[in-house]
């Protein structure tokens, strides 16, 4: 058997750095134009990447593409693939490939996603999300907005410590489970050590609102974190948001909503939109459920809705976080409804 150079494989931090190194181009709009570059990640990808015993079929459509991400591919070429796995997976980037080329950039492909059944696997709105995250946060100087905008397209695992709920990154954390050595709390003290370690460096974001000091005798202190996780995904949430509308809006963290005219409200996970919808509906939570909640926000659209609407994030019952940006897109109320 012949022993393949292969490609490396790629992970959604390269589509990141396509967008945050600003390898795309905008159209008037100031949206993503799809190029080969992009298309061209896909093929280094665990999925496509060539393999020892991919068959010539397989070699030959992955070096055309490869060469010509956007050439015409017929049935027979993809018929002739061996592995039943590899055929499929070249159907589903074609599909997607023809999808983005017919949409014309990014940001109306992934609408156009959003708006009916999706027949492709989830990695590729992974990808999209990942490359406009990216280019959103070119030249972003804040190390904390950086790692808040990873948490748009990468599953992160929450854990509570010394009264402090700190977020990773999972795929990381699964990949150094035999390393030794405590895992780096981002900080403005090792900021620089997270922009030298770039797409390697594993860094645990703060999403904790503020931190309570017993003082004795009864008396409480309780210290806002100045550099909190939560108002840097704000930020980040607000950028997204924005981008997409084209008019101005503010996202703010809360600890709790006492609003008596609360009318609208997006869960940015599965978790968060059952658990906003029976708080809204005045539904008892036993605590375990309660403690799932990570923070609320307030959303306000100036000029565009005369309401707060209300955010919530939450983790899985095993304490993980699947970021949702499609539903700040997805349920906004009428006058701001990016999808009919």
């Amino acid at each position: 058997m012949t022993t393949l150079d292969l490609n490396p494989s790629t992970s959604l931090h390269d589509f990141w750095d396509l967008g945050a190194r600003s390898n795309l181009t905008t159209n008037a709009q100031g949206w993503l134009l799809p190029n080969d570059d992009f298309l061209r990640l896909w093929l280094q990808g665990p999925e496509l990447t060539l393999l020892d015993e991919s068959c010539p079929a397989e070699i030959a459509l992955h070096q055309a593409l490869s060469l010509a991400p956007s050439v015409a591919v017929s049935p027979a070429q993809l018929v002739e693939i061996a592995d039943p796995d590899a055929r499929a997976n070249y159907q589903f980037f074609l599909r997607f490939r023809d999808e983005l080329l017919a949409a014309g950039t990014l940001e109306a492909c992934y609408l156009g996603l959003l708006g009916r059944p999706l027949n492709l696997p989830p990695v590729f709105l992974d990808g999209l999300v990942a490359a406009i995250v990216g280019h959103l946060q070119a030249g972003q100087a804040d190390a904390f907005q950086v790692r808040a905008g990873q948490m748009l397209f990468r599953t992160q695992r929450l854990s509570l410590v010394e009264g402090r709920l700190l977020c990773v990154d999972q795929q990381g954390l699964d990949q150094r489970q035999a390393a030794a050595g405590l895992l780096d709390v981002l900080s403005p003290g090792n900021a620089a050590d997270f922009w030298r370690a770039g797409a390697d460096g594993l860094f645990a974001l703060d999403l904790t609102h503020e931190i309570s000091t017993e003082l004795g005798h009864g008396f409480k202190f309780n210290l806002t974190l100045k550099h909190s996780g939560l108002s840097a995904l704000a930020r980040v949430l607000e950028q997204w948001l924005q981008h997409f509308l084209g008019q101005p809006l503010s996202i703010t963290p809360l600890q709790k909503v006492d609003d008596p005219a609360w009318s609208w409200h997006i869960g940015l996970d599965v978790e968060a939109m059952g658990l906003l919808n029976d708080l809204y509906e005045g539904q008892p939570l036993a605590n375990e459920r309660l403690t799932q909640l990570i923070s609320l926000f307030r959303l306000d659209v100036p000029g565009g809705y005369a309401k707060p609407i209300y955010l919530g994030l939450a983790m899985t019952a095993d304490k993980r976080l699947k970021l949702k940006p499609q539903n700040l897109l997805l349920n906004l109320p009428a006058e701001l409804a990016l999808l009919g």
